[in-house]
């Protein structure tokens, strides 16, 4: 098992190490000059928390284990798992601990809500004159649109002409998780 950058006492820097035994007394081993050392490594406090998972039509309850110290934010991802349940990455949406807040400590929150940004649909507006037909797509989180882009959509082949952002404003690139809606025409 390999650490990261420990104090040296003999290097007096910090140097990669190995762990040489773990315990009572965790010993470890300089990468550099071959020295050991004992380390005390602090136990990492959990807090449960419960996270409400929103995958388009339904929200499904989590409870995940966090470090009690980190600071979750709106807007953070937040990596959900819970056996046996799927394994999910989100985006936090809210935060409750006795009132909604925009950032708390992992101890402080009663409830986390946070929307699956994995996989999104992309809902997307075709102009055709007067006429606009709604159609969607499922896309992974991280997939790139462009104004310009041909895409096929529900059997309609359209060109991208404007990608409306979550936050606020307009882009002409933009992830799928981060895009409320987009316009096109047929092309």
């Amino acid at each position: 098992m390999q650490e990261d950058q420990i104090i040296c006492p003999a290097c007096e820097e910090a140097t990669e190490h190995i762990a040489v035994k773990s315990g009572s007394k965790n010993l470890v081993k300089c990468g550099e000059c071959g020295t050991i050392h004992p380390i005390s490594k602090e136990r990492t406090r959990l807090a449960s928390v419960k996270v409400i998972v929103n995958m388009e039509e339904q929200s499904l309850p989590y409870h995940i284990n966090v470090p009690a110290q980190e600071v979750l934010r709106v807007g953070k991802e937040l990596l959900v798992d819970e056996p046996p349940k799927e394994v999910v990455m989100t985006e936090i949406t809210s935060i409750e601990t006795d009132r909604r807040v925009n950032y708390a400590r992992a101890d402080e929150v009663k409830t986390v809500w946070a929307r699956a940004i994995d996989y999104v649909t992309v809902k997307f507006a075709v102009c055709y004159g007067q006429t606009t037909r709604s159609l969607k797509m499922e896309a992974q989180g991280n997939e790139t649109f462009r104004v310009g882009e041909t895409k096929r959509v529900e059997g309609v082949r359209l060109t991208i002409t404007k990608i409306k952002l979550r936050g606020e404003g307009f882009a002409d690139e933009a992830q799928a998780k981060d895009i409320v809606r987009i316009w096109g025409r047929e092309a």
